[in-house]
């Protein structure tokens, strides 16, 4: 068993259960292993702050949680606790650890056939029992399914679904693993799943284990939902018995499949799991070695002075470290306990200079979206420049940067050079979704305040120097799909999300989909891989089916890919944030496109005398993110200003900020202490017109009024 160390963000107790490791992370939250105080060990899964603070999201957790203890087989890994009322909700299951099918598969190639039938029919009882507590897995696949030397483990109930649920967020969008998913999924008709889905899943399962190989082959993802849809399954070399059960388990119509007691039914084999007999003697071994792996589990700090708090869990694990009747708290190790005492003159060594005033900006300065970093450093600078011309200016002010050039692995390493500057007091930064997470916890250690203006992803929790001074990528979202209500009767509206973008992508998707759905309007939501260069085939079937307005959600690079492939279509056509760029307004497809976005437009009425400033000090007109750099150096500069003249400790800043109110000329900025974010959020509307982005204003801040229909 692979453990990974813990994060310094994430928390060391959750719901009773000391967490010793990362096991993994996927798009719901963080896996953790966990150690209960009677020592049982268990996985628990801490679910995403943005699903968190949906209502909906908790109803449907509360049930599905409440569905999943009484899931009573011997194959399913038990639900020992959950609480979906917690700031962040989580669920705990029994630990396993032996290897997945997978793993198992991809290292000893496939299994024996009397163990594949084993395997069915143990995983078919799974699934009935699923079934009967009122559930659909909606993700049986080889990495879901663990081997112990008594048989199979079924896991992870992260995106499943209760039978009686709505599924509003999920409608019409691809949810599972392609290769593994029922032809019902891979049409993205959420609404239609039901137990048949998920034996049509465990017979691509079953075909894998027999063959070593997906039974519709690999490739690009819409090559795949397509094969699944439309072709027969690749069954050659599986036993013809078997073959003959399986073919039934992958029926194109739910109704012509088996039930899960069914297909247990068909799986004739003599003799029943209880002992190792049931794997081949190389899987065995591998089962063992996993095992084994327990006894060298990750150790307990024997010198952790945190006792689990009660009744809230622990967000950070702190160092005391006894010296001469005074304590260094230190919360990441020597390098950070060493920079303490450096910057305190704990090590005896007098200082040569006494440590200024300055604030830091770690942005892509000379990377591929050097733009909107040097745009916001610029107008950091300018709002320093200022501060500095000041007669009653308590101190003198400098601005430091640190280029982390866009680069999620060079990004700790940037902000460590401001963490180690001793006068470094704040910092605004960084540019990036990616480099803003990657430098978070280097901030965090030395507890020195952090400000971001452009990274709108939700992945920053348990991290007590951060807060984010815009929008989330979801709330920019929900307004561009307010304004696209607001102005437009067009339906159905084509939804194309681009993986390329990550969760960013996803969160946008998900949100307009579900919006534009409210107003009773269709949405047809299509999806393309990672690093697809080629949109034609999609946006022609997007054509096809008659759309009338799109929406596209991801990175700049594919928002020209779109525009250009969408030439001649003269529905509303609007873009995620990341196409707020010039490169995409200078294409001439682009002219039309409508991108909202979590930056101001230069050429707002509120943010003139700004961008007059600006033009005379840099002798050109300020780029999207200059405002919210000034903005952002104006509100710290306020906090250091407070001080009245008394250089304050870097963590004595980051209580303050929290509490911050400040109008800038972007927004007003108001923090809410527990979501590290914005609690007034603004969104702006632009659109491009003769190769530039024309600023339209605020995008709406409630949902329209319905159309009538």
């Amino acid at each position: 068993m692979t453990y990974r160390s813990l994060h310094p963000s994430d928390p060391s107790f959750v719901g009773g259960h000391r967490l010793l490791a990362r096991l993994g992370e996927g798009g719901m939250g963080v896996v953790y292993l966990g150690r209960t105080e009677s020592g049982a060990l268990a996985a628990v899964k801490v679910i995403q702050a943005g699903y968190a603070h949906d209502e909906a999201f908790r109803a449907r957790f509360r049930r599905e949680a409440n569905a999943a203890r009484r899931v009573d087989s011997p194959w399913v890994v038990k639900v020992t606790g959950a609480d979906p009322a917690a700031e962040q909700p989580w669920l705990a299951t029994a630990f396993e650890p032996g290897p997945s099918l997978a793993d198992a598969v991809g290292r000893h190639g496939p299994l024996p056939v009397r163990t594949v039938r084993l395997l069915g029919k143990m995983l078919a009882r799974a699934l009935a029992a699923v079934h009967d507590a009122g559930l659909v897995h909606r993700d049986v696949k080889p990495g879901n399914i663990l081997l112990a030397a008594d048989g199979p483990r079924l896991i992870d109930f992260g995106i499943a679904r209760s039978l009686d649920d709505t599924a509003i967020t999920s409608a019409d969008l691809v949810v599972g693993t392609p290769g593994f998913l029922s032809p019902e999924q891979a049409t993205a008709h959420g609404g239609r799943l039901g137990p048949a889905s998920d034996v049509f899943s465990l017979g691509c399962v079953l075909a894998y284990a027999a063959t070593g190989r997906p039974p519709f082959g690999g490739g690009a993802v819409d090559a795949l939902l397509y094969r699944t849809v439309h072709d027969s399954p690749d069954l050659d070399g599986v036993d013809e018995e078997v073959e003959a059960v399986l073919l039934r388990c992958l029926a194109k119509d739910p109704a012509d499949r088996p039930t899960a007691a069914e297909l247990d039914a068909a799986l004739v084999e003599d003799g029943s799991p209880g002992t190792a007999e049931w794997l081949p003697a190389d899987v065995v071994r591998m089962v063992a070695e996993r095992s084994a792996a327990m006894l060298a589990l990750p150790d307990i700090e024997a010198t952790l002075a945190e006792a689990p708090p009660r009744p809230a869990p622990s967000r950070r694990r702190f160092l005391a470290v006894a010296s001469g009747g005074a304590a260094v708290l230190a919360a990441g190790g020597g390098a950070a306990a060493w920079a303490a005492l450096r910057h305190s003159g704990g090590t005896g060594k007098k200082q040569a200079t006494a440590p200024g005033w300055a604030l830091g900006v770690q942005a892509d300065l000379s990377g591929a979206g050097r733009a909107a970093g040097q745009a916001q450093e610029q107008g950091a600078r300018l709002a320093v420049d200022e501060f500095n011309a000041r007669r009653d200016k308590p101190f003198t002010l400098e601005l430091k940067t640190s280029d982390d050039a866009g680069l999620a692995d060079r990004a700790a390493a940037a902000a460590q050079r401001l963490v180690d500057d001793p006068d470094v007091l704040a910092v605004l930064g960084s540019s990036t979704d990616e480099t803003t997470q990657a430098a978070l916890p280097v901030y965090d250690t030395a507890l020195l305040p952090l400000i971001s203006m452009s990274a709108g992803q939700n992945l920053y929790q348990n991290i007590r120097s951060f807060v984010r001074g815009r929008p989330l990528h979801g709330t920019v979202a929900m307004k561009l799909a307010f304004h696209l209500e607001a102005t437009s009767a067009a339906s159905p509206v084509g939804v194309l999300l681009d993986r390329t973008a990550g969760d960013v992508s996803w969160q946008t998707v998900q949100m307009v989909n579900f919006i534009v759905r409210q107003y009773r309007d269709a949405t047809h939501p299509r999806v393309v891989p990672a690093g697809t260069a080629d949109f034609g085939p999609v946006l022609e079937d997007m054509r096809d089916a008659g759309i009338k307005a799109f929406v596209y959600a991801g990175p700049l690079e594919g928002a020209i890919r779109a525009a250009k492939g969408l030439a001649g279509f003269d529905g509303p056509k609007y873009a995620a944030e990341p196409a707020l760029d010039p490169r995409f307004a200078a294409e001439e497809s682009a002219a039309g496109w409508t991108v909202v976005a979590g930056a101001i437009g230069p050429g707002a009425a509120q943010v003139r005398s700004f961008a007059q400033a600006f033009r005379k000090r840099y002798g050109r007109p300020p780029g999207f993110w200059a405002a919210e750099g000034y903005d952002a150096a104006n509100l710290l500069i306020r906090q250091l200003t407070a001080t009245k003249g008394r250089r304050p400790a870097r963590k004595a800043l980051v209580a303050p900020l929290k509490k911050a109110t400040y109008q800038g000329i972007t927004r007003n900025f108001t923090f809410d202490p527990k979501l590290l974010q914005l609690s007034t959020p603004a969104s702006f509307v632009h659109q491009v017109r003769d190769g530039a982005f024309h600023y339209l204003g605020p995008a709406p801040d409630k949902a329209p009024q319905p159309k009538g229909k």
